[in-house]
């Protein structure tokens, strides 16, 4: 039997926008809440693609279409916003205010109305009314710096590390304080800038930092060690491996047939270059298939490098249901996390997908 999911019953009113705001309504759909978007008349898709399909973040969601310039629309905003729990906007600062549906108006609609607020650099500060995107604010944080081995420019995943990085912040900050609304709290607003969630979730970075292996003059475990790294293989594709602690380190040395290493010199930073050269003339001797069957599924720590539709063909994706498939080109992930019972974790999980 599977669970109900935990949001069901909570109201969501979303101001469409663009990234980040959507997402975060998108997971908060997909764990149970009845999100209806108030979307513009004839507002152009952000991306082309889904100018001539449906937009995967609308899906699990009522829209309603709703024209913020005039009265009729604004009405039907605050008729909407008098009934729910929680609000998402992505709107630079002022402009909510500035339609007459601020925090203040809407608190008086609805006192215990939670206000979620999703903009890049924040309500206030010196950035607050510049654009931005994904790249920027993770720039900003320092932790973009974090991805660059030296003398190379640094690169992340687009709208991974910012974007759905602040989503799943004002998501957490809205179900946080709807634990409170509900528990007698009174409303609030959420604000949340994707900079300032970035730079939470690079806590982990920051303590690697601290210890001297990341962002210093010594060579870093995660940019130059021989253990850490994606290689390229005898067919052209790449393999990752992160043999980071020692009983790792050890059996990816023996997988590899490199008996003659000194497990022991693991952490001696003179070594890596020449052993770094050694794995990876190794890993150019076979294919990735090759590699994948000797090591996937053991404790070196091992995955291939897959595309989007190869991930979503993966065994482990398929046996859990970690994608959903329309069609080729459009491959949607389940959501995340799962919810089990705690007297039946056998059962059924609540993953919210949608249907």
């Amino acid at each position: 039997m599977s669970l109900h999911l935990p949001l069901q019953g909570i109201r969501v009113v979303e101001f469409e926008g663009i990234g980040p705001g959507p997402m975060a309504a998108r997971m908060l759909a997909g764990i149970g809440a009845h999100v209806t978007v108030l979307a513009r008349p004839n507002a152009k898709a952000a991306i082309a693609s889904q100018a001539t399909r449906e937009n995967p973040l609308r899906e699990g969601k009522r829209v309603l279409q709703c024209d913020l310039k005039s009265t009729e629309g604004i009405a039907l905003a605050l008729a909407q916003i008098k009934h729910a729990d929680a609000l998402i906007e992505g709107n630079r600062p002022g402009v909510m205010e500035r339609l007459g549906l601020g925090p203040d108006v809407c608190v008086r609609v609805n006192p215990k109305l939670v206000y979620g607020r999703m903009t890049g650099w924040g309500q206030q500060g010196p950035l607050a009314q510049a654009a931005g995107h994904d790249l920027n604010y993770v720039a900003l944080t320092g932790l973009l710096s974090l991805s660059a081995r030296a003398g190379q420019a640094p690169i992340v995943p687009p709208t991974i590390v910012g974007d759905a990085s602040g989503a799943l912040g004002l998501a957490f900050g809205i179900t946080s304080a709807l634990l409170d609304v509900k528990g007698g709290g009174p409303g609030r607003v959420v604000d949340a800038a994707i900079v300032d969630i970035v730079s939470m979730l690079g806590m982990l970075a920051q303590s690697i930092r601290t210890g001297g292996n990341l962002d210093s003059a010594h060579p870093s475990p995660f940019h130059d060690s021989p253990y850490y790294d994606a290689y390229e293989c005898a067919d052209g594709r790449h393999i990752t491996v992160g043999a980071l602690e020692p009983q790792f380190y050890d059996l990816f040395l023996q997988k590899l047939g490199m008996d003659d290493i000194d497990r022991s010199r693991q952490w001696n930073r003179e070594d890596w270059p020449g052993l770094k050269q050694r794995v990876a003339a190794t890993f150019l001797t076979r294919t990735s298939a090759h590699w994948c069957e000797m090591l996937e599924g053991t404790d070196v720590c091992f995955a291939p490098a897959l595309s989007i539709s190869e991930a979503a063909r993966h065994p482990h994706n398929l046996a859990r249901e970690t994608f959903r498939v329309v069609d080729e080109s459009d491959i949607r992930p389940a959501m995340a996390p799962r919810f089990l019972s705690s007297s039946a974790v056998s059962e059924t999980p609540a993953h919210g997908v949608v249907a």
